[in-house]
């Protein structure tokens, strides 16, 4: 079993709303990251799913997207990101298929591996952040730590952690999405958000303070699922 990783799909079926307007890269980007899934990912393996699905704004938009990911191969672990409006209680959302599981305070168990998460948020001191984002920086935060918590409570000592949002701010500086990180001794951290050339090169990666950290958003990766684990 091998685990893969990718975020922000922007998927909509529902109707069309061409994501070429954001570069000609993104042109029938949904056909690319299927034919990429389908040559890279197998039935046993796990794919993370790191927020910003889909721009469906409610359950009824988002079917044909669901349709879309239950069809490809292997397991599915998602967090929701800033785009995904369609979102409703994790609880629910774990129902509708067996091979796709939705995380958010709670975490997803993959053999000795566990798999917590949250979106997360703009960080402090970040360009765009302002006193409005200080409640959400906080709850996003809590959430982390209750994902973790309750993973650590089950025995787990492997993680990998999921977020939407990079745990940095635009300056690279620690938030306390790393404190809690390494509080917790966390392996691996995978995340998404981030699109521009500049974000790309700036955006945390590789092995910081002996975290590993993916960057996953799909245009970065060419639209094809990364290996992580």
């Amino acid at each position: 079993m091998s685990v893969y990783a990718i975020a922000d799909l922007h998927l909509s079926l529902y109707k069309d709303k061409p994501m070429s307007v954001f570069g000609d890269n993104w042109a029938e980007h949904d056909k690319k990251i299927k034919k990429n899934w389908l040559d890279t990912v197998t039935c046993d393996d796990t794919v993370l799913i790191a927020g910003d699905i889909s721009w469906a704004m409610n359950m009824k938009e988002f079917e044909p997207d669901f349709e879309y990911l239950r069809t490809l191969p292997g397991k599915k672990v998602f967090i929701s990101g800033n785009h995904d409006y369609w979102w409703t209680s994790v609880q629910k959302l774990n129902e509708m298929d067996k091979d796709m599981f939705f995380i958010r305070t709670n975490f997803y168990p993959m053999g000795d591996i566990a798999v917590c998460g949250t979106r997360g948020w703009i960080c402090p001191n970040d360009t765009m952040y302002t006193a409005a984002d200080e409640k959400i920086y906080k709850r996003e935060c809590g959430r982390l730590e209750i994902s973790l918590q309750a993973a650590k409570k089950a025995g787990y000592n492997d993680i990998i952690v999921m977020l939407h949002y990079p745990p940095v701010n635009d300056k690279g500086e620690r938030s306390e999405f790393l404190n809690i990180i390494e509080k917790y001794g966390v392996k691996k951290v995978v995340y998404g958000h981030l699109h521009s050339p500049q974000a790309h090169e700036t955006g945390i990666k590789g092995i910081v303070n002996g975290v590993e950290f993916f960057l996953t958003a799909s245009d970065y990766l060419d639209f094809k699922p990364v290996k992580v684990y």
